[in-house]
This record gives structure tokens, sequence and C-alpha cells, in this order.
């Protein structure tokens, strides 16, 4: 019988207008294809969405699925009649997904998925039987110092990068570190003109080669027109960097040197109105010197100090309780 195809229900006309372009006894037969999933016994069958024509012989009704796990699939029903016939017959059922269904991707072979930088420590990655990356190494590869080597080893390097290897190789590279990338573009020179630039061994020489410098593509295969800041024979342009200032502190003490008048200057002219304050002198500290020795003070027995006497007497006092005095 026909084939199942699955129309999306954005793609599919509605209901009324799919149910014109289909024979009445086809699109009649909703309860028929119910029934039939109804008998499949896996359940989830929701309303339907609609009838599509296959030919004229055949149509598909398709109902909304209600199952764990697929979300906006849909079952299809194919019915068939033969021609001027009132009799339908289901000929498939089939779950198949919407256009807002959950889907797994495409399938792709292991070998298709692998990507750089996938390879960890312990794993095993073989090259495709025929590769054709590779060729045997005794065939001539077109590289004299791919040949040079493999005949030096001898059969034991059973394979040698191929012409188109090499190619393959030589374009990545072009891509990650080649002349049209940004960093590039803004650089001052380019690798062929730098000293941190190793170039490659055989036909990849004049156009590539490793970086060596640590502080730019270090260990990278790099075009000879690819460039960076990092070049060997960067200079700084004049001026650059922050301008130097000595540190300035707002708390301290400003200290500002005044270089001392001429004497001819402070001399006020006679008729000046101008009063300027003097500045006191200091007195000169006294200099001790050994030829005149500073005599200390002494004190002499000539003039004693008289202190005052207290006698026993008793004072006389008059009548008004004065102490009288006597000769």
């Amino acid at each position: 019988m026909g084939a199942v195809s699955a129309v999306s229900s954005a793609d599919a006309p509605s209901a009324e207008s799919s149910a014109e372009a289909v024979r009445p006894v086809l699109a009649d037969a909703v309860d028929i294809a119910r029934a039939a999933l109804d008998e499949l016994g896996e359940g989830g069958i929701g309303p339907h969405l609609g009838v599509t024509a296959e030919n004229d012989c055949a149509a598909t009704h398709r109902f909304v699925a209600h199952l764990p796990g697929y979300r906006g699939w849909q079952w299809a029903v194919v019915v068939a009649a033969a021609p001027e016939s009132d009799h339908v017959t289901v000929s498939e059922l089939a779950l198949l997904p919407g256009p807002d269904a959950l889907i797994a991707p495409e399938w792709l072979p292991w070998s298709e998925r692998i990507r750089p930088g996938d390879l960890g420590p312990g794993d095993l990655l073989a090259p495709a039987p025929g590769d054709p990356r590779l060729v045997p190494g005794y065939v001539e590869s077109g590289d004299p110092e791919v040949d040079e080597t493999a005949l030096e080893i001898g059969l034991g390097r059973r394979q040698v990068m191929s012409l188109e290897g090499r190619l393959d190789a030589a374009q990545r590279w072009f891509e990650a570190y080649g002349p049209d990338t940004e960093m590039a573009k803004a650089a001052p020179s380019t690798c062929m003109l730098c000293g941190f630039y190793l170039p490659l061994a055989g036909s990849l020489h004049a156009a590539f080669g490793v970086c060596g410098n640590e502080f730019a593509a270090d260990g990278h295969v790099v075009h000879a027109q690819y460039g960076c800041g990092a070049h060997s024979d960067t200079t700084l342009p004049t001026g650059a960097g922050s301008p130097r200032f000595d540190a300035f502190d707002d708390a301290a003490v400003e200290i500002i040197a005044i270089a001392a008048p001429a004497e001819s200057d402070t001399a006020a002219p006679a008729g000046s109105d101008t009063v300027e304050a003097e500045v006191p002198e200091q007195p000169a500290e006294p200099t001790v010197t050994e030829e005149s020795p500073v005599e200390e003070p002494t004190v002499t027995d000539e003039a004693p100090v008289e202190e005052p006497t207290v006698t026993d007497e008793a004072t006389t006092s008059d009548d008004t309780g004065r102490p009288e005095q006597t000769d």
C-alpha cells in the first residue's frame, strides 16, 4: 500500500480544506482510524488534527499523541479505498514527529563526530582505512625532506604524509594563523621577519614556521605573513606610558625657599613711605675656648647675708595692744 508521509501541521491544510480534496469515503473514516489506534493498545490518542490526501485511493488521518517523551508527535493512520468503492480499509499506523516535536539529531558515524581537542590521555584514534592524508613510506610523497626521513628510517616508518594531507594541514594553519586574521592585520610586521620565527623544513618551509615566543602564538604553526604585537623588532612609541610625577601630600607643610636680598636692597630710601619690619637678630651663642675659660661666680665671706634674729625678751605693749617700741 502507499507509504506514510510525515506532513507537519504547519504545512498541512486544515481539516475542512483537506476534506474537500479527499474523497468523501476516505475523509469520513475518522472513527475507523481511531478504532485502529485503540486496537493498537498504545494509548495516548488525542484530538483529530485533520486528513491529507496521499492519492485518489489513500488518505492519512492525523491525531495528537499524548505519550510520555513524545511531545509534539502525532499518530498517523493511512486509510485506503478502491476507486468507486464505499468500503475503507486501514493500511498503516505510525507515530510521526510534528513541527514542534523533540527529535534526535541526524545520525553520524562515530568517526565523523570527533572534533579537534577531543583526544585525551589514553585514547586511541586510528586513521580511517585508505586515509587520503597518508601514503606508504616507500612511495615518493613529493616532499624531499619527508622522503629522506623515510629512507633513513627504512621500512620502520610505514606511512608518510601525502600531498593532499600536507595541503589540508596548510589550509587549517592558514585559516588559524594566517595573514587574513585580525591579529595579523593589526601587527607592525610579519613573522618571516621575526626573531622568534622557526621555519619548517620540507615543502612547507617557504610558507610556515613555528612561533617560539611564549607571549605570542607559542608552539603554533604560523604563516610567514602572520604577525602580532610581540614581534622581535617591536619598539614602544615615544611618550608611551604614564607621565612621572612626584608624590603630592596635601597634609604636609609646603616649604618655599626665598633667596636672601642683596645688601644694597636692604636700606630703604630716605623718601620712602614704606615701613619694613625688622627681623630681630638672635644673640650669638657664647663660645668657649681654651684661652678664655668661663669663670664661675665665687662666694666670699666679705659680705655675709644677715639673717633676722629672734630674741627671747618679752615685748611690751601699750594700752591699745600694739607693741611698744623701745630704743
